[in-house]
């Protein structure tokens, strides 16, 4: 598979296009009851096909302009921490939504930050864009932080937006705006 996607580079990490030799450590990653429990798009039981078949098929996405994945790596062990990207990308309204799990492991240490302010900045940069929103389980807290530190602003709850499991869950969605964003940076 080849790809004309970027990487991007930030002290700590290495933002690069994900491979289908990623899909063991995807899945190794994302099988973890916790991960499925606070996303809505992750399945549990996660196995290497939903890895492999998700990387393929956000390739194509990446290649019609809808979509733009990056494989979290930690530069110190050159590992697959993680996945960063927007998805929904609107040429017409320029916005898009931010997506991104990291696996249990590599919590409360920094790299969802990292990897989140990354791709904002390549969003607004060097795409054009002017919106990029995230939604994320109210049962999740800790997204809502990384995205408050990243300059996200909360707007608001989709109530029992979304059913997880048999059970309706709300979900917050928070924005940021390429004015606020270069205005404090």
């Amino acid at each position: 598979m080849t790809s004309d996607q970027p990487s991007l580079v930030t002290e700590n990490l290495l933002l690069r296009p994900l491979s289908p030799l990623d899909s063991a450590r995807v899945c190794e990653l994302a099988s973890h009851l916790e991960i499925a429990a606070q996303t809505t798009r992750i399945p549990y039981p996660y196995i290497e096909d939903n890895a492999r078949e998700w990387i393929e098929a956000q390739y194509e996405e990446f290649k019609r302009g809808e979509q733009l994945n990056f494989a979290i790596v930690e530069r110190s062990s050159g590992e697959l921490i993680g996945v960063c990207g927007l998805s929904r990308i609107n040429r017409e309204n320029e916005t898009a939504e931010l997506g991104y799990w990291i696996g249990r492991p590599y919590w409360n240490q920094g790299f969802a930050t990292g990897a989140v302010e990354a791709v904002v900045d390549y969003a607004f940069r060097v795409l054009g864009l002017n919106r990029v929103y995230s939604r994320y389980m109210r049962k999740n807290p800790a997204s809502g932080r990384v995205l408050a530190k990243c300059g996200f602003v909360h707007e608001g709850t989709l109530r029992q937006h979304v059913k997880k499991w048999e059970k309706f869950e709300d979900i917050e969605i928070a924005a940021i705006l390429k004015e606020d964003y270069l205005q404090h940076d």
